[in-house]
């Protein structure tokens, strides 16, 4: 199978074909920011799912954000950071579907990899490195594997988003 590609003008195609209005994405990013009539945060989610599935021929996991939830993520990353006192290589958010409970959050966070600081807050994982990339065992599939569907975005998507789009 080959991979699996989504233009961001196709994606604002299929999404204005759906219903969805004013609908516009931040470069090759798959972020998109839209507006809809539809009030429930599950029926968006679907309706976004259906509706890349349906232009794409694959399914689309959707993570779904509200600006003051982008805001509160990228809150929590400077905070996160400015916690991490050793050297950094770069900060990986991966934005979470679902909300985070306590419980897994504490379980999450005793995990310990040398060069690598994890924490999780509400909507979001967090891996910031003192290494390169390549090198980490934690990544978005492990954040997923405890947390459910996830996205990965370095710190630099996640401060542009905010600009652009924040709070």
């Amino acid at each position: 199978m080959g991979k699996r590609k989504y233009p961001m003008a196709e994606l604002r195609d299929a999404l204005s074909a759906a219903g969805f209005e004013e609908v516009e994405t931040h470069i090759q990013t798959g972020n998109v920011r839209f507006r809809t009539a539809l009030r429930s945060r599950e029926k968006v989610r679907q309706a976004l799912e259906k509706a890349m599935e349906a232009d794409r021929g694959f399914a689309v996991p959707v993570c779904l954000f509200t600006a003051a939830e982008l805001s509160e993520v990228y809150d929590d990353a400077k905070r996160f950071e400015a916690e991490h006192d050793a050297p950094s290589t770069g900060h990986y958010v991966s934005l979470l579907q679902g909300s985070a409970s306590a419980k897994d959050v504490a379980e999450f966070e005793k995990r310990h990899v040398d060069g690598e600081y994890v924490r999780v807050g509400k909507r979001a994982g967090h891996l910031i490195l003192s290494k390169p990339y390549h090198e980490a065992k934690t990544g978005n599939d492990v954040f997923e594997k405890s947390f459910g569907p996830a996205t990965n975005r370095n710190m630099t998507v996640i401060t542009k988003l905010i600009e652009k789009w924040g709070s």
